[in-house]
């Protein structure tokens, strides 16, 4: 699964030994709490169109000829984002193969035919045919933690450290 990873160190850590302190079911409902939190703003990344830093993502060609959206076209990837929790941490992720190359982009990509002899695709009302083509796709970062995510792994530790 692509994955993201969140430690908190440092001005934190009075509130970590607090945490540590927990019993293992409240740990692991502050967990769950808050991979559902980083899962949803995660989906709504696709949405907004934007990065975890708030930075648009360039338009892929299809959203700017139908008007539609980047990386939504069948909502696959969107709908495959989950989390995996435990009293150890939280992953948010998705096992589409294809998620590494929207999340880092990808130079200089050879896209083959997978049936027939010849891709065939719509560039400005044009119909193009070739055996392989090679594509720069953009980095288009759906993965991470804004500050508004931290924000809320901060309040959700606190809310289950205050009421134990």
């Amino acid at each position: 699964m692509s994955s993201i990873r969140v430690e908190l160190s440092g001005e934190n850590q009075e509130l970590l030994d607090r945490l540590r302190a927990l019993s293992e079911s409240d740990i692991a409902a502050a967990m769950a709490a808050i991979g559902e939190a980083l899962r949803t703003s995660t989906v709504e990344r696709f949405d907004t169109g934007k990065d975890p830093e708030g930075r648009p993502w360039k338009n892929s060609i299809r959203a700017r000829e139908t008007s539609g959206k980047t990386l939504v076209k069948t909502t696959q990837l969107k709908n495959s984002i989950h989390a995996e929790t435990s009293d150890k941490g939280v992953a948010v992720g998705t096992n589409k193969i294809y998620a590494a190359t929207h999340q880092f982009g990808a130079r200089n990509r050879t896209i083959r035919a997978k049936s027939g002899k010849l891709l065939r695709f719509k560039i400005n009302d044009k119909w193009i045919y070739a055996k392989e083509v090679k594509v720069n796709i953009p980095a288009r970062p759906f993965l991470g933690v804004s500050e508004e995510d931290m924000q809320a792994v901060t309040s959700i530790i606190q809310e289950a450290v205050i009421e134990n």
